[in-house]
């Protein structure tokens, strides 16, 4: 059916809106010197950095989420809905206001950072353990939402199933319930790699921004720009590149799974 008018014309609006910014940082880049922006040491280490920590990052938040969304997709218990609240919070939280949360928590004079330093000397900030807890805070949600909704549309009569004939809870975990929701599994984990990879605020705030210890892509974006621009413009196209390429390579599940 044709779109009215009216409608047409807002969504080429939209369109327009949204590929612009692209259209010129490609026609903005240094094309020339792409291969020597990105072979100087503090861009190498940066983008080093963003892949190991981004990775880490998504680990913990299959490790964390996957059994957070199991328990308030399956379990009624007293409070679900606020515990649902607060692990879909830095989904809506300005990532800044995330990182001063996990400064006073983890941070030298937070609650439990001193005890940490002490006991352990376990300090987080200025280090890449730092900014892997950051990224895990703003990552976990996309993880969460989207495991929990695949689980609360799985038929479970299957789990029941196996159950009655003597299989443990372990084992249909282990055997039905994970292979089931496997394609939302991958598209948590795509999403919650992807915001990572991109987290700025919370990063700078809670971790710091020292190159080559906690200087990620996003932060040396931030510190290219007060340089000039052709060495933000080359790693901006970098990441919108990778984001690009995995929201076109996984986009049939990201649809199916959300």
């Amino acid at each position: 059916m044709k779109p009215p008018p009216p409608i047409a014309a807002l969504a080429l609006v939209c369109a327009l809106f949204l590929l612009l910014p692209l259209v010129a940082l490609v026609l903005r880049a240094p094309w020339g010197r792409l291969v020597e922006e990105l072979a100087r040491p503090e861009i190498r280490a940066a983008l080093w950095l963003s892949l190991r920590v981004s990775l880490v990052a998504t680990f913990l938040s299959l490790l964390l989420g996957v059994p957070l969304a199991w328990l308030l997709a399956r379990w009624d218990f007293p409070g679900r809905s606020f515990v649902r609240g607060v692990a879909l919070l830095p989904l809506v939280l300005p990532p800044v206001v995330g990182g001063v949360a996990l400064l006073l928590v983890l941070g030298r004079l937070g609650l439990v950072g001193g005890l940490l330093e002490d006991l352990f000397g376990l300090r987080l900030f200025g280090t890449s353990a730092g900014v892997v807890i950051a990224e895990t805070f703003v990552a976990l949600p996309f993880l969460v939402l989207t495991v929990e909704a695949a689980l609360r549309a799985l038929d479970i009569r299957y789990e029941d199933a196996a159950a009655t004939l003597g299989a443990s809870q372990w084992t249909v975990l282990r055997r039905i319930t994970l292979p089931a929701i496997l394609p939302a599994l991958g598209a948590g984990a795509v999403l919650a790699w992807a915001r990572a990879l991109g987290e700025f605020g919370a990063t700078i705030t809670f971790a710091g921004n020292l190159p080559g210890r906690t200087q990620t892509i996003p932060l040396a974006v931030y510190v290219e720009l007060q340089r000039g621009l052709d060495g933000a413009i080359v790693l901006s196209l970098v990441l919108v590149a990778i984001s690009l390429t995995v929201i076109v390579a996984m986009r049939d599940r990201l649809v199916s799974s959300m």
